[in-house]
């Protein structure tokens, strides 16, 4: 009996050291070797020119970017996120409109609020004092 305890405690020992070691592995980001971070850094740095990689012209996915392309996604993103902001002219205003005005122009489908600005700069055209 102490036999078979002193065997399952072995056993639980050497399974707990092998999880252990897995975590290690894991939390350092490497299975395959014991290379630290700055040291693959130098042995990426350290490979010859010749060794960079070739696009084979298969798969259009592996292909690298090309300057032009780099280029267009970093400009991409920093361009800003959300509402484009306006011309700079204009002001947000509370007004009280008639329902049956409103809906006429709401009517005309997106961009109501553009053709409501239009109407009023035609009306002040038309009706402006000199």
């Amino acid at each position: 009996m102490l036999e078979f305890l002193a065997a399952a405690s072995r056993a639980s020992s050497a399974s707990d050291q092998r999880a252990r070691e897995s975590v290690k592995r894991m939390s350092t980001g490497s299975k395959t070797n014991a290379m630290s971070r700055k040291q693959a850094l130098q042995a990426v740095r350290d490979l010859p020119r010749e060794k960079d990689f070739l696009w084979g012209g298969v798969d259009e996915d592996e292909r690298p970017a090309t300057n032009e392309e780099l280029l267009e996604s970093l400009e991409a993103q920093r361009r800003k996120r959300g509402r484009p902001s306006g011309s700079g002219n204009k002001e947000q205003v509370a007004i009280r409109i008639d329902r049956d005005v409103l809906a006429a122009f709401r009517a005309g489908g997106p961009g109501w609020q553009t053709c409501m600005n239009q109407a009023l700069r035609k009306w002040l055209c038309t009706h402006s004092k000199p």
